[in-house]
């Protein structure tokens, strides 16, 4: 099966897509055998700073090595340079905060998957006129779920995924799902601040299968 193909079926039959960043790689991946142990077979791995390149490399090398059924991404991409240093060093897929066409050209160049941010109806009908299959709404929570339900309809074929401010609670699961999403972007809701620093994996793993649970039983 193709990777891009791979990737996006693996999103929508987990239901969600954990992202973090964080500088430590020992931490970083930690946290990945964490969710993976949890179940999550597709994660995105965010740009956030200058020392995610350096850390992106040895999570892929780990994750190769001992996790070869999981799709690992690289989110926050933002220009070309910085879409093709990430697919060289091993990318599975490629999320963006906003629309870059060219950033989509490097993903479709390599047949990978392009994941960009989109927040208003103009910026997802460019979203799906550049090649998107699935966009991510953000920040999804100055929308909230109501703008699905609203705008989805005008997009056939095109695929759903908000991330920001996506709560781990029934009702907030339940309204995204209801509203027609196809997946949740998961971030420090999920993977936060307390839990990186103190390296809390026992809660990490806890709520990672809380939320598996959760989305379960909506698609």
């Amino acid at each position: 099966m193709k990777i891009k193909k791979a990737v996006l079926n693996s999103i929508l039959t987990q239901g969600m897509l954990p992202l973090f960043y964080y500088e430590d790689a020992v931490v970083s991946l930690q946290i990945i055998r964490t969710l993976y142990k949890a179940g999550v077979r597709v994660m995105e791995f965010t740009n956030r700073a200058k020392p995610a390149f350096e850390t992106f490399k040895v999570l892929r090398k780990a994750v190769d090595k001992e996790m070869a059924d999981l799709y690992l991404g690289i989110g926050t991409i933002k220009n070309i340079s910085e879409a093709e240093a990430f697919v060289d060093a091993g990318a599975d897929f490629i999320v963006a905060p906003t629309i870059n066409p060219e950033v989509g050209k490097v993903a479709h160049k390599h047949k990978l998957l392009w994941i960009p941010g989109c927040m208003t109806p103009t910026e997802i009908y460019a979203a799906q006129k550049n090649g998107a299959e699935i966009v991510k709404i953000f920040p999804a929570n100055v929308v909230g779920p109501a703008f699905i339900g609203a705008v989805k309809e005008i997009f056939p074929g095109l695929l759903f995924m908000p991330t920001g401010g996506v709560d781990l609670t029934p009702g907030n699961i339940n309204g995204w799902f209801h509203a027609g999403v196809s997946a949740v972007g998961m971030g420090s809701k999920l993977i936060s601040k307390d839990v990186l620093e103190n390296q809390l994996y026992d809660q990490l793993y806890t709520d990672t299968v809380k939320a598996i649970e959760l989305i379960k039983a909506v698609i």
